[in-house]
């Protein structure tokens, strides 16, 4: 074995080492998870699919998740030590072609949780899966989310009129879509849980998806929900800033500038919409900070501050208040 081929095994043995090292770092999951629907969700493909979690460690550093082919959407259930009575629904990104389980679910559940936020992090069906209704399979699982949530305010110490959501990238369209739809009949009711409204009582948006159409639609995203060449039409449809009004419920808004991923414009859109319809919004604009940085990947950036100043935010909308 040459000198080369010994280093080469050398680097990948600390490299291999280091990423056990932080695996092992990683808090426990909770052992508290929610299944949306009692039997199979709606407009399931004779197969249902099985979800598959493979963890991108060995790239990142850090455990990093990702849930592909979800046939069995759920919550996982994170319970603050001090609970204030608020909830959060958490959906996190992944291009419509898997659902981000660590980065932007988990680690931000946490993060609230800590601020006595009972908090649900939603892995939700992804529409090039097989189902009936491909474009609408993220909305009615995260319609269902929300009135689950509701119906079970009592058992988890939640007001049920403080409820929000928070979205990530394509996370972030699901939680705009839910916002702008959440009376939209995508589904057929299956229980009494679906008597209870889907409308998030706050939204947050975090380098939100929102066009579907060229220039600023994310191609990746507009392709797994709308197919490789949609119609103008089916564009306008899923494009959350087409349908704002009164109905949509105060919005934190969240991007940064140098992001060559969604271009802020999909959030400038949206908080226009949301000025134009009158609904209350607050949006922040970072100088850098690029796409996909969670928390952990934007420590040492002014952005980091993005918490707090949802956190903010939110006790200001009376998320936060005494139970």
């Amino acid at each position: 074995m040459t000198k080369l081929d010994r280093r080469a095994l050398l680097g990948a043995a600390l490299f291999a080492s280091a990423a056990a090292a932080a695996q092992a770092r990683e808090p426990a999951d909770p052992a508290e998870v929610v299944r949306l629907w009692p039997g199979r969700p709606p407009g399931a493909p004779g197969v249902l699919p099985v979800t598959q979690v493979r963890d991108r460690i060995a790239t990142s550093g850090f455990q990093d998740r990702i849930a592909t082919s979800i046939g069995e959407p759920l919550m996982t259930v994170f319970r603050p030590a001090r609970p204030n009575g608020a909830a959060v629904l958490v959906i996190p990104g992944g291009g419509y072609v898997r659902v981000v389980i660590d980065k932007e679910g988990f680690e931000t559940a946490r993060r609230l949780a800590d601020a006595g936020i009972t908090a649900f992090v939603l892995r939700y069906r992804l529409p090039g899966d097989g189902w009936a209704s491909p474009a609408d399979v993220p909305l009615q699982d995260a319609q269902r989310a929300v009135r689950l949530i509701r119906a079970g305010a009592a058992g988890w110490g939640i007001d049920p009129s403080r409820v929000a959501a928070m979205g990530f990238s394509a996370g972030g369209h699901v939680a705009a879509s839910l916002s702008t739809r959440h009376a939209a009949a995508v589904y057929r009711p299956v229980d009494a849980a679906d008597a209870q409204s889907a409308r998030p009582d706050l939204a947050a948006l975090i380098y939100p998806v929102i066009d579907m159409a060229p220039p600023n639609a994310h191609p990746g995203s507009r392709a797994q929900l709308l197919g490789p060449d949609p119609s103008s039409e089916a564009e306008a449809a899923y494009s959350p800033h087409r349908h704002v009004g009164a109905h949509v419920p105060p919005t934190f808004l969240l991007h940064a500038m140098d992001d060559d991923s969604v271009p802020v414009e999909n959030s400038l859109a949206y908080l226009a919409a949301l000025r134009a319809a009158k609904v209350p919004a607050e949006a922040h604009l970072f100088e850098e900070g690029g796409h996909g940085f969670g928390l952990r990947l934007i420590q040492g950036n002014p952005a980091a501050a993005w918490p707090d100043l949802f956190l903010a935010w939110a006790a200001r909308r009376g998320l936060l208040k005494a139970g």
